[in-house]
C-alpha cells in the first residue's frame, strides 16, 4: 500500500540537495489561482503559503510548524510588553535593495490599510520603535507571549519598492479582481524564489532566487504553477506525468493513485476546521424570504440549523470516512485544543422542526448561502449537502457556489460582509486558540474579528480573548479558552463540521513536506 504522510525529504534527496544545484523544474497544480500577490490582501492560508516563496517574515515555520530564525535571527521578551528582534543583514530583495528595519514598520503601516486584510496581525502591535537598521523593539497593548509565533505570515515588504510603484496600501480582495494594481500583479521579496511569470488563473513561474540569504535544501530552480479546478484533470495530469504534485485531491481518487504506477498520494490531519457561519447581526437577512427581522438572531434558529446537519453522513458520504467531526472551532493539532469540549451538536431533524416552529416558523424560510467551490477539500460538495439536510427541516437554501476569488470577494469584510450564510475553513497561523478566537469569535471592529463574516458578538467572550492574549499561566489560560468556548458552543455562534485531511498527490520520487497548515514551501521540495 501505497498511501504515506511524507513529513520530511529522505536521506537520499537530502544528499541530493547537499550537492550542486543542477536545473530542475517542479510543476504543481491547486484547485485555484492566488487571488493576488499583494502579501498583505488576503488572510487565506493558501495564498499566504503561496507567498511564502517570495516574502518572508520576521519568523518562519519549519516543516514540523516549529518557529524558527526568518528575517529575523534572534528575538528576547525585555519587558512583559516588548520583544526587541534582531533582524538578519545583508538581506537583499529581489530587485537589489537592502532589508532594513525601515521595511519592517512600513510593512506593519501598510497591513493597517484599508485594502488589508492583516489588520488583526497589525492590532498585535501597538508600536515598532527603530534602534538601528537591524534592531527593532516590538511593543505590544498587552503581554503577548507567542509574538513571534504569530508573526511567520507577516511578510515584509520594500519599502522604496512599493513608494516606487505607487503600492503603499494594501489591495483588497474586491478590487484584485476588478482592477491590476501594481502589488496585486507584482512582488519583491527577499524569499528563495521569484516570480518571473505571472499570468492570472493560467500559470505562475518562479525561478530560484541567486542573491537568497539562506540555503534551502531544495534542489529545485524553477517552480511552474497551474490552477486547475477539475479534480479529474488534476489527477489525470498527475498519472500522466505532466504534474509532480498536486492538491487537493478528492479523497474519493486515493485508490486511482495507490493503484497506478509512479505517483502516491500524500494523507495526514490537516489542522483546518471547516465551519459554517450565520449572519446574526443584521436587522434582516440580506438574502432571505423574512422581511423585516432576522431568523438567525433568535438561539432555537440556530439550534435548529445546528441539529439538521448531519456530520457523520458528510464524513461518510463526501469525504469518504477521511474527515474528523468536531464540535470546536480549532484541530487537536492547535494549542488550547480540549478534547472533552469537542462533542459536535446532535444530529436531531425533529428536534429542528420542533425549535423552528417555536421560533415562529413552522414551515421554515429561506436563505442563500455563499460557499466556495475550489477552496477546501470537497467544499461544494459539503454545501451542496448541507443544503439537503436543512430542505428536510424547512430550511430552503438557494446556494451560490463560486471559486474562491469571487468567493472571498463577496464575503470579505472589506466588502461589508455581503452574506447571511457561509462555509469557511480556519487554520490559525499562530497554531494556537487565541487566534481564531480573535479574528473568528471576537465582535467584529476595527481590528478584531475581521473573519466573522456573521458578526457574531458576546462581549463575555471578548473580555477572555483579551486576557488569553497575555495570560502566561499556562493551567489559567486554558481554563480561559474552554470558557470562551464553552460560551459560544451554548450560543451556537458558530456550526463547525469537520478537521479535513491533508489530500495530496505526488509523483513517485518527488519528496515534499506536507506541513499541517497545508502549506507547500518549495524550501522542502527535492526532485529526483
Amino acid at each position: 500500500m501505497k498511501l504515506r504522510t511524507l513529513m520530511a525529504a529522505s536521506l537520499a534527496a537530502v544528499l541530493i540537495a547537499s550537492g550542486p544545484v543542477a536545473a530542475k523544474t517542479f510543476k504543481w497544480a491547486f484547485q485555484g489561482d492566488v487571488q493576488s500577490l499583494d502579501p498583505h490582501g488576503l488572510n487565506e492560508t493558501f495564498t499566504l503559503g503561496f507567498l511564502g516563496n517570495v516574502y518572508e517574515g520576521l519568523t518562519a515555520y519549519d516543516e514540523n510548524l516549529e518557529i524558527e530564525p526568518g528575517l529575523a535571527v534572534s528575538w528576547e521578551n525585555t519587558s512583559p510588553t516588548v520583544w526587541r528582534f534582531k533582524l538578519r543583514e545583508g538581506v537583499k530583495f529581489h530587485d537589489g535593495g537592502d532589508f532594513t528595519a525601515d521595511d519592517v514598520i512600513f510593512s506593519w503601516q501598510r497591513m493597517k490599510t484599508d485594502g488589508s486584510d492583516m489588520k488583526g496581525y497589525a492590532a498585535l502591535i501597538k508600536d515598532i520603535k527603530k534602534i538601528d537598521d537591524y534592531t527593532i523593539e516590538i511593543e505590544t497593548p498587552s503581554p503577548d507571549p507567542i509574538l513571534p509565533r504569530s508573526l511567520t505570515f507577516v511578510y515584509i515588504m520594500d519599502k522604496e519598492w512599493a513608494e516606487e510603484h505607487d503600492a503603499t496600501e494594501a489591495t483588497s480582495p474586491k478590487a484584485a479582481t476588478t482592477s491590476s494594481t501594481y502589488a496585486a500583479q507584482n512582488a519583491n521579496g527577499t524569499g528563495p524564489f521569484m516570480v518571473s511569470e505571472r499570468q492570472p488563473d493560467v500559470k505562475s513561474v518562479f525561478k530560484r532566487f541567486d542573491g537568497y540569504w539562506g540555503e534551502p535544501k531544495t534542489n529545485v530552480t524553477e517552480v511552474i504553477f497551474t490552477p486547475i479546478e477539475q479534480a479529474a484533470t488534476r489527477v489525470a495530469a498527475l498519472i500522466s506525468g505532466e504534474l509532480d504534485l498536486v492538491y487537493p485531491v478528492p479523497v474519493q481518487d486515493w485508490p486511482r493513485l495507490e493503484s497506478a504506477d509512479g505517483v502516491e498520494p500524500l494523507t495526514g490531519p490537516e489542522a483546518r476546521t471547516i465551519f459554517l457561519g450565520i449572519d446574526q447581526s443584521r436587522d434582516e437577512l440580506l438574502y432571505s424570504n423574512v422581511k423585516g427581522k432576522n431568523p438567525a438572531k433568535d438561539i432555537k434558529v440556530r439550534q435548529a440549523i445546528a441539529h439538521a446537519i448531519d456530520l457523520d453522513a458528510i464524513k461518510q458520504k463526501i469525504m469518504r470516512g477521511a474527515s474528523t467531526p468536531t464540535g470546536l472551532l480549532i484541530a487537536p493539532q492547535i494549542n488550547g485544543f480540549n478534547d472533552a469540549l469537542n462533542k459536535p451538536y446532535e444530529y436531531d431533524p425533529e428536534k429542528s422542526k420542533a425549535l423552528l416552529a417555536e421560533a415562529g416558523y413552522p414551515d421554515g424560510f429561506e436563505i442563500g448561502m455563499d460557499c466556495p467551490n475550489n477552496r477546501y477539500v470537497n467544499d461544494e460538495r459539503i454545501c451542496q449537502a448541507v443544503v439537503a439536510m436543512l430542505a428536510r427541516v424547512g430550511v430552503k437554501v438557494d446556494l451560490n457556489a463560486q471559486p474562491k476569488s469571487k468567493y472571498f470577494a463577496k464575503v470579505a469584510t472589506q466588502n461589508d460582509n455581503d452574506t447571511s450564510f457561509y462555509l469557511l475553513g480556519w487554520t490559525p497561523s499562530s497554531m494556537d486558540a487565541y487566534n481564531p478566537l480573535f479574528n473568528l469569535v471576537h465582535c467584529q471592529t476595527t481590528d478584531a474579528g475581521q473573519f466573522n463574516y456573521g458578526r457574531y458578538c458576546n462581549e463575555e467572550i471578548d473580555g477572555l480573548t483579551a486576557k488569553i492574549a497575555s495570560e502566561t499561566d499556562q493551567e489559567k489560560r486554558q481554563s480561559m479558552i474552554d470558557q470562551a468556548f464553552t460560551m459560544l458552543r451554548e450560543d451556537y455562534g458558530y456550526f463547525p463540521l469537520h478537521q479535513q485531511p491533508l489530500s495530496w498527490g505526488v509523483r513517485s520520487g518527488v519528496t515534499a513536506a506536507q506541513r499541517a497548515d497545508n502549506v507547500l514551501d518549495f524550501r522542502n521540495v527535492v526532485m529526483p
